[in-house]
């Protein structure tokens, strides 16, 4: 059984392959407020080479920094987000930094502001993709009212930890909404991120029976990484870094926002069945009878090539769930050429060769649906998949979506597994867009 502790102190389609999956919109008179008066944002975004100080009237400040040393990292960190008074600080970081030395630097900047975050493979800062960073986001006491718990041994987590950490989350949030000096008003409405260890194997277990506890708050979440070391991944909780754990946050607010999933692959009519898997290690060692890699590379029409990231990330394969279909991406070809995938996997499911479609486009939808739920986001908080920004590489199309995931003011970081709701998904972007106030 896992243990946690606390700090110490509506479905839409808006396009083929994005939903939005749980919303508090905005009020018509947000909608009207929001036509009369217009905010200019740069098509360039802000600057990723040093720290970003929030625009005047940010009221969701966000920071990038480059520098190596934990204390200098922090320090820029802190500096970047402003004097406003915050309830939490978000941060994703390069796997390359001094953990310890940099939970403790930003323990000593942050006081009393719990800050909470994980290891990446890449990240995303307020001027789109970046690498070897760290990243933050302040969320601004006056909107918002969030409390944390830590989940430790995640690979012994049991349905019975999820109600205990729900019913523990919800009773803080109760606590800390009637103590609150200006409160949120009826309207506000919560939802939920997850954080987990991205090696634990253990994300669907977790993520369906949280959403089952949480009843009906929207959750969405990522899984940690190590840039495809795929050696060990923390989270960050409480003034130190966490193997084998989750992070839970409920997030209270009366901003309008709206949680999110979208993907650009459409499925073909190649088919594969598992007829060989070790389930507990996401193992397939046989598809259609052959050896899983051999059988995988004759189907996407590149028998005989070497199987890398690359490869996977341009030929995922989709499993039909809930008449939806989502994707099931592969981490690695092993020496025996069985392949090792980021999800659930086991005998006899049926899995479909998927094809690809413009991600720019895709993206331009998720994003016009976004603004008919929140209007033009303050802050889309975003877990994007290791395997799409390779692909974006791939494409030479890193400074096109770099440019539209800074002008839309996304942060977040690559992971090794999105989360929305009850399902553990890959190969897609996730996350929760927040309108203004």
């Amino acid at each position: 059984m896992s243990s946690f502790t606390g700090p110490r102190i509506g479905l839409a389609r808006r396009h083929p392959w994005s939903t939005l999956a749980g919303s508090h919109p905005r009020t018509e008179r947000e909608a009207q407020a929001a036509s009369m008066s217009t905010r200019e944002i740069s098509a360039d975004g802000p600057s990723a080479d040093g720290p970003v100080k929030p625009a005047p009237g940010d009221g969701m400040p966000r920071a990038v920094t480059h520098a190596e040393r934990p204390d200098e990292a922090a320090r820029e960190l802190r500096a970047g987000l402003g004097e406003a008074a915050l309830e939490l600080v978000v941060v994703f970081c390069a796997p390359s930094y001094d953990r310890d030395a940099l939970a403790d630097a930003l323990a000593r900047e942050f006081g009393m502001v719990p800050v909470i975050g994980c290891t990446t493979a890449g990240e995303i800062g307020p001027g789109g993709y970046t690498t070897n960073a760290l990243v933050a986001v302040g969320f601004p006491s006056e909107d918002f009212c969030i409390v944390t718990a830590l989940v430790d041994h995640v690979d012994r987590f049991e349905i019975a930890d999820s109600t205990a950490i729900a019913r523990s989350l919800l009773s803080r949030r109760d606590r800390a909404m009637a103590s609150r000096p200006v409160p949120l008003g009826e309207d506000a409405r919560s939802f939920a991120m997850l954080l987990i260890d991205g090696l634990s194997m253990s994300e669907e277990t977790v993520v369906s029976a949280l959403h089952n506890a949480l009843i009906d708050i929207p959750l969405f979440g990522a899984s940690a990484g190590d840039d495809l070391h795929f050696e060990r991944t923390f989270v960050l909780h409480e003034g130190a870094f966490h193997p084998n754990a989750a992070v839970v946050t409920l997030f209270t607010t009366n901003r309008p926002f709206t949680v999110f999933r979208t993907q650009h692959f459409v499925s073909s009519d190649r088919k594969m069945v598992v007829t060989g898997a070790d389930p507990q290690h996401r193992i397939v060692h046989e598809i259609n009878a052959e050896p899983a890699g051999r059988e995988y590379a004759r189907l996407v029409g590149l028998e005989g090539e070497p199987l890398t990231p690359m490869i996977f990330a341009a030929h995922p394969v989709v499993v039909r769930v809930g008449g939806q279909y989502h994707v099931r991406s592969i981490q690695k070809v092993n020496d025996d050429e069985s392949l090792t995938f980021f999800c659930a996997i086991d005998e006899g499911i049926v899995l479909t060769v998927a094809e690809g479609v413009d991600p720019v486009s895709n993206f331009d939808g998720l994003i016009a649906g976004i603004e008919e739920e929140v209007g033009a986001p303050d802050l889309i908080l975003g877990c994007d998949c290791i395997l799409r920004r390779l692909e974006m590489e791939q494409r030479q199309l890193n400074a096109v979506m770099s440019e539209r995931l800074a002008r839309n003011r996304v942060v977040g970081f690559c992971a090794y597994g999105e989360q929305v709701n009850g399902m553990h998904v890959n190969q897609t972007f996730t996350g929760v867009a927040i309108g203004g106030r």
